[in-house]
């Protein structure tokens, strides 16, 4: 047995039917010239051999008597794959529309709690004689980082499949009622016992961290930490999710990056605020007050390779109330900075565990309150949309000898957040995946335009300040006047 973390559990404690509490992927395969197999065969003989590699695959909840407490993890000996790998061949002419808006229509569907939290679905019929799958997996069982290293079980760095030892097979496990309740009661008392043994160091550090703050710092921050604007995307939702995905080279954002003196993830937030101006602008009326993005950080630890969740959320300022490009950016760079500053000074205190007993019936009663009330619609967001950037492989992956093409998450939505935006960098192109519900946005591939859109304004307005940056003798940053995409929606 192993307990589930306070924040894992949350994950299970705050899903309904209307937020499934799901994470996914959408990938697009080059077949090998001439390939006559059968990819969801090929797929499904590939997990058969590869399931002992990563816990998520064995890993089912064994419940907590009257749902008192966390569940704990137990191992399942008897995985049918033939419940957990499907088939689904799109209607013709299957379009890249098809495949995003069958990927949605999945991530709306819960996953069964009585086998491990998990499911693939292989696609056949696309026009561009491609094969895809997504899949998904449930937040209490890992976060973005976590998904990378879930990705190391699941492809190939080649073509051939690498040798593989022989799994031994998981042993199930069937505790009883003592042995659960057991499992709860030293869960607790050691999380209290942790409590109280730091809680010194968490008031002196805390008192600390704002008056350590530079006042220009203190400023920056005071931007982030308030209520957002009401807008179309922040209303109580329904179950219906739709998704729209596009690639951009990381060249291209390097470039502007570069450029501005910005990081990365800068370029991300600024890309995603352009968006969301056209967006709203379209859709009642951009608001005078910025939007403010709910925005994860990672709490993993190098060389931490657990599958579960270790994040933190932040909230950064998108500025989406200054037209100019060139300043939004600006001003994105210097909010985002002052929050992965504190975030870093506060990393220590940031609790992922914590007592569970009491905590499934208090949070499962809020999450179902929430969503059947008009508080969602009614109340200030805190933020308008998540937005969340995951570094993730680099070199190209294989799946049944099949090269990946693209890398396109999906992620949760929920009352009151009826967008969001998680970016995962992919072998030199960043895939935008908009999961959305429908409730808040009825075609997400309006939003992946509008993305793009924001791409080529910021590229335009970018030149001049590119050819600045550039050294005598050395070529322009034509990676930044590039609008070249990969797979772009549509």
């Amino acid at each position: 047995m192993k307990a589930l973390s306070g924040l894992d559990g949350a994950f299970l404690h705050l899903e309904t039917p209307e937020t499934p509490m799901h994470v996914g992927s959408l990938h697009l395969f080059d077949l090998p010239p001439g390939y006559r197999g059968d990819f969801h065969a090929n797929i499904k003989r590939q997990m058969k051999s590869r399931i002992h590699l990563a816990p998520v695959f064995t890993r089912k909840l064994a419940p907590m008597p009257l749902q008192f407490a966390n569940p704990v993890w137990v191992e399942d000996d008897r995985v049918d794959l033939d419940h957990h790998v499907h088939r689904v061949t799109l209607p013709h002419p299957g379009t890249h529309a098809q495949l995003e808006d069958c990927a949605g229509r999945l991530h709306s569907e819960l996953l069964d709690r009585s086998r491990p939290l998990w499911r693939l679905y292989v696609f056949d019929g696309l026009e561009s004689g491609q094969a895809a799958y997504y899949i998904k997996v449930h937040h209490a069982v890992l976060d973005g980082q976590a998904g990378v290293l879930l990705a190391q079980a699941l492809f190939d760095v080649t073509a051939k499949a690498r040798q593989l030892p022989h799994g031994s097979g998981a042993q199930g496990e069937h505790p009883g009622l003592a042995a659960l309740a057991a499992a709860a009661l030293k869960h607790d008392a050691g999380q209290y016992i942790k409590l109280l043994r730091h809680l010194p160091d968490v008031v002196k550090t805390l008192a600390g961290l704002f008056r350590a703050a530079p006042g220009e710092v203190k400023g920056r921050l005071g931007q982030n930490f308030s209520f957002g604007p009401k807008t179309p995307l922040n209303v109580a939702v329904t179950g219906e999710r739709g998704f729209a995905a596009v690639s951009i080279p990381i060249a291209t954002l390097k470039a502007l990056a570069q450029a501005h003196d910005a990081k990365l993830n800068d370029i991300v937030l600024a890309l995603c605020g352009g968006a969301l101006r056209r967006y709203l602008a379209r859709h009642g009326g951009l608001p005078k007050k910025p939007l403010i993005a709910s925005m994860p950080i990672s709490l993993r630890k190098p060389g931490n390779t657990d599958f579960t969740t270790q994040a933190t959320l932040s909230l950064v300022n998108l500025n989406t109330h200054i037209a100019d490009p060139l300043k939004r950016l600006r001003a994105i760079r210097d909010a985002a900075g002052a929050v992965k500053a504190l975030a870093q000074r506060a990393n220590s205190l940031i609790p992922t565990d914590f007592p569970s007993i009491g905590v499934p019936w208090v949070l499962h009663a809020l999450a179902s309150l929430y969503g059947r009330s008009s508080v969602a619609s009614a109340m200030p967001p805190i933020a308008n949309v998540v937005i969340s950037n995951v570094a993730g492989p680099q070199v190209p992956l294989y799946a049944a000898g099949a090269r990946m093409a693209t890398y396109w998450p999906l992620s949760i939505v929920e009352h009151g957040l009826g967008l969001n935006i998680t970016v995962m960098s992919y072998a030199g192109a960043m895939g935008f995946g908009f999961t959305t519900a429908r409730a808040a946005v009825p075609d997400a591939r309006e939003l992946s335009a509008a993305l793009l859109e924001a791409l080529d304004e910021l590229v335009a307005r970018s030149r001049p300040a590119a050819k600045k940056k550039t050294a005598p003798g050395k070529s322009s940053s034509r990676a930044a006047g590039s609008t070249a995409r990969a797979r772009p929606a549509g």
